[in-house]
Formats: C-alpha cells, sequence, structure tokens
C-alpha cells in the first residue's frame, strides 16, 4: 500500500532553479560507463571506427581497399602494407525519465514535515544538474515526463535552447496541481523504452510506486529498457523516515492516497510493523532486480538533499571510469 499523496514561455525567468547553485557539479564528468553511440566528437568511446585523433591498430591492408589510411612508414621499414585503424570518440545521449505522478509532490513542503524538498523538486533540480553537466560536456540529453502516460518526451539534442527548453518542462512539472494523477510506471517505461532507437544512458527519477499490483510488470518494464543495452540508472526517489520506516506519532492518522483520493483512518503503531516490512521486501525486491539486469540503483533519500546524494554517485562514477 502506497501512501503517495503547459510549457512555459520559452523566455520565462527559472525562478525556481535561480534559488540553487546548478553550477557546483562542473568538475565532475559524467561519463559514460559502456560503449555508446553519438553524433559529436567529445568524450565517450564509440564502437565506431573512422576519421579521428585516436589511433586504434595496424591491421594488414587486403588488396581491393582504399589506400588513403596506409602507414606508408611502416611500409617503408618492414616492405609490408598496413592500414592505420582509428576509434571514433562521440558524445553520450542522455535521456532522463521524470515520474510526475501524484506520489512525487509529496511531502507537502508547506506543511512542517522537515524535508526541504519534495519528490518533484527533489528530482527536478538533480535532473536540471545533470543536464547541465551533459551540456557542458558537448553531450546530447532529452527529457521524457511521465504519470499514466508519456506526457513529454523530447529527442536528445545538446543546444542551449534545447536545454532552456528541458528546464521550462521541469519548472511546470513542479508547478503543477497536485491533482490525481495515477502512476502506471511499467506502461511509461514501455513506451519510452520503444521511442529510444540508438544506445543512451536513460536515468529514471522516480517512487516506483505503480497501481500495477504485480510488481514483476514493473521489473519487466526495467528489463525492456536494458534490452536495446541501454546503460540505466535508477535514482529510487524516497522520503524515507515516511514512506519506508513509517515514522509517525502513535495517534490516530486519516492517511489520503493522493493518487486515488482514497482515504483510511489508522494508529500508525498498529499497522507499522506490517507496512514496514511490505515496503522493505519491495525495496529489496527491485534493488535485487536492478542487479541482476546490471541497471545503477540508487536509494535517494530527499531529507539528506539533492546535492550530497548527486555527488556521491558521481564522484563513484568518475572512479570507475
Amino acid at each position: 500500500m502506497a501512501f503517495c499523496l503547459k510549457l512555459l514561455s520559452y523566455f520565462t525567468p527559472m525562478s525556481f532553479f535561480d534559488q540553487y547553485e546548478l553550477k557546483n557539479l562542473n568538475n565532475l564528468e559524467l561519463i559514460a560507463k559502456q560503449v555508446v553511440e553519438g553524433f559529436i566528437i567529445g568524450l565517450h568511446k564509440s564502437p565506431f571506427h573512422g576519421f579521428s585523433v585516436e589511433f586504434a591498430e595496424h591491421r594488414l591492408y587486403n588488396q581491393g581497399e582504399s589506400t588513403k589510411n596506409i602507414d606508408w612508414k611502416v611500409f617503408a621499414r618492414t616492405d609490408k602494407m598496413f592500414t592505420k585503424r582509428y576509434e571514433e570518440e562521440t558524445n553520450l545521449r542522455c535521456q532522463i525519465v521524470m515520474d510526475v505522478s501524484s506520489s512525487m509532490y509529496l511531502p507537502d513542503v508547506t506543511a512542517d514535515s522537515g524535508a526541504p524538498l519534495n519528490k518533484i523538486k527533489w528530482s527536478s533540480l538533480a535532473a536540471a544538474s545533470l543536464m547541465h553537466l551533459l551540456r557542458k560536456q558537448r553531450d546530447a540529453f532529452g527529457l521524457s515526463i511521465f504519470s499514466d502516460e508519456v506526457k513529454v518526451h523530447t529527442p536528445c539534442k545538446s543546444s542551449t535552447q534545447h536545454y532552456k527548453l528541458l528546464l521550462n518542462h521541469l519548472e511546470n512539472s513542479i508547478k503543477e496541481a497536485k491533482e490525481e494523477k495515477l502512476t502506471f510506471a511499467s506502461n511509461a517505461l514501455h513506451q519510452i523504452a520503444d521511442s529510444i532507437h540508438r544506445r543512451s544512458l536513460i536515468v529514471i527519477f522516480s517512487d516506483m510506486f505503480d497501481r500495477v499490483e504485480d510488481p514483476d510488470h514493473l521489473f519487466a518494464a526495467l528489463q525492456h529498457l536494458k534490452h536495446n543495452k541501454h546503460e540505466i540508472l535508477l535514482f529510487h526517489v524516497v522520503d524515507k523516515s515516511k514512506e519506508i520506516d513509517f515514522e509517525f506519532e502513535n495517534r490516530p492518522y486519516m492517511f489520503v492516497d493522493v493518487e486515488s483520493g482514497e482515504r483510511v483512518k489508522v494508529q500508525p503503531n498498529s499497522v507499522k510493523d506490517l507496512y514496514v516490512k511490505k515496503m522493505k521486501e519491495f525495496e529489496q525486491k527491485l534493488r535485487l532486480k536492478c542487479l541482476q539486469y546490471k541497471i545503477d540503483f540508487v536509494t535517494a533519500d530527499i531529507s539528506e538533499g539533492f546535492k550530497p546524494i548527486l555527488q556521491s554517485y558521481l564522484i563513484k562514477r568518475s572512479r570507475m571510469n
């Protein structure tokens, strides 16, 4: 049981994002762990071979091939013809996937919740920071926004104009009313998987609460994303104290499922043990499935702030590469 509580003008000031220093992650390079395709010469390895500044290897010349890549210096020394093969360096393509269902608008930061950001604001700030890094590296990035279905899906580009457009999409999502927007993450992720045809890094920000009761549907959608050899990074965005540990005072509460409107009055201590058990079982199963599919899984507790979690992960990636 999950107690999950228009495009703006192109030149609208980024009032929400301007409150935060998005450039403080500039020195960290988001380098893909696997070979990726792309258009522009950049930082990341490509499986394609062609003209490039980076030499890969020599191989014997086969009669009938073009002579433009023959290494004549080697021919002069050995009297044998070898061609040079180069390894192209190309930019990363990154699709940022954002869950904007009603559960992502919790907690209500206007109330005394103790959290400086709710889940949608945490995710939007982290996504904007990643886009800033990608733009700095001349990498291409796109944005997909979903709740019960895919609401926005942009292609990957690296221009400043595109960057501003995506920030507008993010800010627009933050300002949306907390209407009853259901989560069908499994359906949306299948749609997104079908729409991305080139190998990419896919970064997902979601609490992974799905209206489909069988979690295997959600795991199948993650497997579908991985099927085309995409690299997947899942930020599991949660308010750990409330949604996982169920830390409430022992007094009657009226809990409202903000996605369906269903209400239930309950004394927290009477259901806490069962609730915590079920939530931790789901989280553990999700973590194990990500490990099985070779998906990077990051628990993002919003109470820790977006900078420490994002910086910690990027530093880890840079050391791995």
